[in-house]
């Protein structure tokens, strides 16, 4: 089950495609953000996923909210991927998949990263969660939606 709405958001610091580290909260003190976690860089469903947010990426970029791709890749994979796909926003290297777990974002034992999408407001509460392993476009829909309709503040 993913984390819940009103929820504190964990805090976390990781390796970014920027080459700098992301930490929540102090870099996006005070800032809403989209943390999307995903799979895996260069399979189909991800990819999509990615170009997705990149093809609406204005719509959260006007509002002044941020969007991060996090997943276990490392940040080679990470800068290819980005690279490959022209993404405008950055990805996020969880390669101990601890922020994927305290974010309810893991597959146990296999320990892969789900699909699974936080919209934080600009308290790092969660103001809106999908869950889908499959469905990338609904993610991305419902949260323009969320944004349109300023349900995060």
């Amino acid at each position: 089950m993913a984390l819940s709405i009103n929820q504190l958001a964990p805090d976390f610091t990781l390796a970014s495609t920027s080459g700098e580290e992301i930490t929540l909260s102090k870099d996006l003190l005070g800032k809403p953000c989209i943390l999307y976690f995903y799979p895996k860089d260069f399979t189909s469903v991800c990819t999509k996923e990615a170009c997705e947010f990149r093809d609406q990426f204005a719509v959260f970029r006007d509002v002044g909210v941020d969007v991060f791709g996090v997943s276990r890749d490392d940040i080679p994979t990470h800068l290819r991927f980005k690279e490959e796909n022209k993404l405008p926003f950055e990805l996020l290297s969880d390669e101990t998949g601890k922020v994927c777990a305290d974010y309810d974002a893991l597959v146990p034992i296999l320990r892969i990263p789900k699909r699974v999408t936080y919209l934080l407001n600009k308290d790092h509460k969660i103001a809106a969660v999908l869950q889908d392993f499959l469905g990338a476009e609904v993610h991305i829909k419902e949260m323009m939606d969320k944004i349109k309709t300023k349900s995060y503040l």
